[in-house]
């Protein structure tokens, strides 16, 4: 094959990549952990329905995306009225689900990220070690229009802070919150594999830092 052809492919690819990164919206600015916040006396507490609740994920590379779901193995917001005061959130990292492929091409996916598949434990997320991810409130902002939830994200062994768009609904004793999809930079949690950062990967062959998330929440009181 013309090896002129395969270096304007890869070229080609590699900008797409590059495009597609700057693309993100809501690009989440993961910062030091901060202080959680703290519900008044007058709170309610509600209760995630963990089966009616998940986390939608998108991970990148040249050529094609992975798509798929976590699920929450508990969680509960602390509510005045109709305003958010706190929470926390326990995430299953063994419940990863691919939904882009099926059968053993899904099932090998899913034993890399989680690290069942030999000599993958430090690649991702490693969920021998760590099978849960936490996410506690550490407040709820207007900035321009949008309701920004902030909140310290645990991921293995590190916590960052992080903020994204989210809209807060109620019905009777339901609460329902979803975020508008947002992107978190998986280093900043030391999850590096495949990283175009890394000096010994091709950059055509890299895996995108960016993980693509959006959250649906039910709970009840």
């Amino acid at each position: 094959m013309n090896k002129n052809f395969l270096k304007v492919t890869g070229m080609a690819a590699v900008i797409a990549f590059t495009v597609a990164c700057k693309e993100n919206q809501n690009e989440v600015d993961a910062s030091a952990e901060e202080e959680v916040a703290v519900a008044t006396v007058e709170a309610v507490t509600y209760t995630v329905d963990t089966e009616a609740s998940n986390i939608a994920w998108v991970g990148s590379k040249p050529t094609e995306d992975h798509t798929g779901n976590i699920s929450l193995s508990s969680g509960m917001v602390k509510v005045n009225g109709e305003e958010l005061e706190s929470g926390e959130f326990t995430i299953d990292m063994n419940s990863i689900e691919v939904t882009d492929l099926e059968g053993d091409k899904a099932a090998s996916l899913k034993a890399h990220l989680t690290g069942e598949r030999e000599g993958t434990s430090s690649d991702f997320f490693n969920t021998a070690k760590y099978p849960t991810a936490k996410f506690v409130v550490t407040g709820l902002n207007t900035v321009g229009e949008k309701t920004m939830l902030e909140g310290n994200l645990t991921l293995k062994d590190v916590t960052k802070n992080v903020s994204f768009p989210v809209g807060v609904k109620y019905d009777g004793d339901k609460m329902m919150l979803n975020s508008e999809e947002f992107t978190i930079d998986r280093t900043d949690w030391g999850i590096k594999y495949g990283s175009s950062s890394l000096a010994d990967v091709v950059a055509d062959k890299a895996i995108s830092d960016d993980i693509k998330l959006t959250i649906n929440l039910v709970a009840t009181k």
